[in-house]
């Protein structure tokens, strides 16, 4: 991985994982909400899970490799599931989700690091 490349993939990352969190905290609230509030928290993670799912989408477009397929892989079954009705379920698939993106966040500091950048 060239510099460039791991500072895309880290500020991405970063940003990412932020998101991949508040869903899957909103997503244990979604649980003991009143049914009537529940409509509303919904339509709120599927904003951000789209939004998530895009800045994946755009991290593999700006790098061109297959670094980011598994998480993406992963955000698209969450976001089956959250349209599907069984949100809750989808908490599995969004946290392998973040260990994904951790990863790479890990490889590109890695890299910076032995660039001395950070």
């Amino acid at each position: 991985m060239n510099v460039k490349d791991a500072i895309i993939n880290y500020a991405q990352g970063e940003k990412i994982k932020s998101g991949l969190i508040w869903v899957n905290q909103t997503l244990e609230l979604l649980r003991g909400l009143p049914e009537i509030d529940k409509k509303g928290a919904e339509a709120i993670i599927k904003t951000m899970i789209a939004l998530i799912a895009g800045e994946v989408h755009l991290s593999k477009k700006l790098l061109k490799n297959d670094l980011w397929n598994d998480a993406q892989k992963k955000v698209d079954l969450a976001i089956v599931m959250i349209n599907s009705g069984v949100a809750d379920e989808s908490v599995h698939h969004l946290t392998m989700a973040l260990s994904q993106v951790t990863s790479i966040c890990h490889r590109s500091m890695s890299v910076l690091k032995e660039e001395g950048l950070i």
